[in-house]
């Protein structure tokens, strides 16, 4: 196995599900402050820990997002072939659905 099939392993088994996994944890704390907010519009001042949970959801995303660009133009750049933007779709071709899926007759 040469280095440049570990490293691709490297990528698409370790790094881009910690990506996917902290980008999604930042989604869920935006969602969770965006919640807390709503529910305590009606008490007046206390919407900071609302606030503060929103604010560093979006920097979780926006820092996900930007790692996972950093890497992508590193790939290109030295042209190292371990990180693929697109995802792998050959698999699609394979599902079979039944005819009658929503109880519906053709």
């Amino acid at each position: 196995m040469g280095g440049e099939q570990i490293l691709k392993n490297f990528v698409t088994y370790l790094i881009n599900p910690a990506i996917l996994l902290i980008f999604t944890a930042g989604f869920f704390l935006f969602v969770w402050g965006l919640v807390q907010f709503l529910l305590n519009l009606d008490k007046g001042g206390e919407n900071d820990e609302g606030k503060q949970h929103m604010l560093w959801g979006i920097v979780g995303m926006f820092v996900m997002a930007s790692v996972y660009g950093i890497i992508a133009l590193l790939d290109n750049t030295f042209e190292l072939g371990a990180f693929s933007g697109t995802p792998d779709m050959s698999r699609y071709e394979n599902i079979n659905l039944p005819q009658n899926l929503f109880g519906g007759s053709r």
